[in-house]
């Protein structure tokens, strides 16, 4: 069944379905197609996932929560990376989405104020899960580590924006941040792992 979508004084309607991919081939920001499995699919495929789970997590929190206005913008900041790896590197240039400033930068500045905010230092690998939205954020982290691995492969045949790299590489820091965050906010207890062996960098 067709379901009309009202936009204003006209109305459209638009086909979930097209029938375009029966044949195991998808289009990309230009016009061509690939096949489904093509890495840039599987790349974007992942970095849809990741957003699917950011929305997960917001779905947890109250709407007041603070966190809320971060993870909003991060998930319209992944619609336009997606929107970024879809378009080949030749044709990039002429994509009208373009990234936001400094995103990785961002990502940057929500660590540092919740690593100030929090009691416990982090100094242990700990086991994921804890609190709902701690586990909720480190299944989120999984996903961004897999998706910036896609992302490395694709960068092998066909530039990816480094800005993106960047961010995708901060994300998953900034995830396992807010899960470490949740964790001290709510007074409970990590279950630690091993402590760290490596000597961490001195600024």
């Amino acid at each position: 069944m067709e379901i009309p979508i009202f936009n204003f004084q006209f109305s459209i309607i638009m086909r979930i379905y097209t029938k375009g991919g029966d044949k195991g081939t998808t289009g990309i920001h230009g016009g061509s197609r690939v096949d489904k499995d093509d890495i840039r699919i599987e790349a974007n495929g992942t970095l849809d996932e990741l957003n699917a789970s950011l929305g997960v997590i917001r779905a947890l929190l109250n709407e007041e929560d603070e966190r809320q206005e971060v993870l909003a913008y991060l998930q319209r900041s992944l619609m336009t990376v997606m929107s970024q790896v879809a378009t080949p590197s030749a044709t990039r240039a002429q994509n009208p989405n373009k990234l936001p400033e400094a995103l990785d930068t961002f990502c940057e500045q929500q660590i540092d104020r919740m690593n100030n905010e929090m009691q416990h230092p982090s100094t242990h690998f700990v086991l994921p899960g804890g609190t709902m939205i701690s586990a909720q954020c480190h299944v989120a982290r999984t996903i961004a580590r897999r998706a910036e691995r896609r992302l490395w492969t694709l960068n092998r045949t066909d530039e990816v924006p480094p800005l993106i790299l960047r961010f995708m590489n901060r994300l998953s820091d900034l995830l396992f941040t807010m899960a470490r965050w949740d964790m001290d906010k709510e007074g409970s207890e990590e279950e630690k792992w091993k402590a760290f062996l490596y000597k961490k960098k001195s600024n």
